[in-house]
């Protein structure tokens, strides 16, 4: 069972002019998008599928491991309340980088890890949070540091799903958000 902490983010005005964003993936999207909805700073999150290879593809596609595509949210962030540096210590506590195509329970290819950037003024950032990751684990990190090719939102009954069903499966350990 899981006990979603309150998410700070409620109660915060977000000027959507000053928001940015990336895409992150760390297996199965349903904790991922929990977790990072509960980020101080996080504006808005969705769920979808990131960096395929066909148009418009659904859950059943993605899962035969055929599109390329990997679980990913996209993720709307304010700059002045958390950097993007923070955001990704805050991604990498929720994932094992070092992991090839699994995350918890779930194997595939559509559960790789990996961050997709829309504007290439990150990828500095990205490259520092990542060698500051590395230094924890003995086994290369694996995790992809691409451009966003093409993203689509998931089904809708993926959108928010542990907010309706809390007793959905997570890998994802919301420990780190207590306190």
């Amino acid at each position: 069972m899981n006990h979603l902490p309150k998410n700070p983010n409620l109660e915060i005005k977000f000027q959507a002019d000053t928001l940015k964003e990336i895409y992150l993936a760390g297996g199965c999207f349903w904790g991922v998008e929990a977790f990072i909805a509960r980020v101080k700073g996080v504006a808005e999150t969705s769920v979808g599928y990131a960096n395929g290879v066909v148009e418009a593809p659904n859950y059943k596609e993605v899962c035969t491991g055929k599109t390329g595509y990997a679980e990913a949210v996209h993720v709307r962030y304010e700059p002045s309340i958390i950097s993007l540096s923070d955001l990704l210590k805050q991604f990498f506590d929720i994932v094992d980088p070092t992991s090839v195509n699994k995350q918890g329970e779930d194997v595939g290819h559509q559960y790789r890890s990996g961050i997709y950037y829309t504007d290439e003024a990150e990828v500095p950032t990205i490259e520092a949070a990542m060698q500051a990751e590395q230094v924890k684990y003995e086994r290369p990190i694996v995790t992809e540091i691409v451009p966003l090719k093409n993203y689509y939102l998931a089904e809708e009954y993926h959108q928010k799903y542990l907010e309706k069903n809390p007793e959905g499966y997570c890998h994802v350990s919301f420990d780190s958000l207590k306190g």
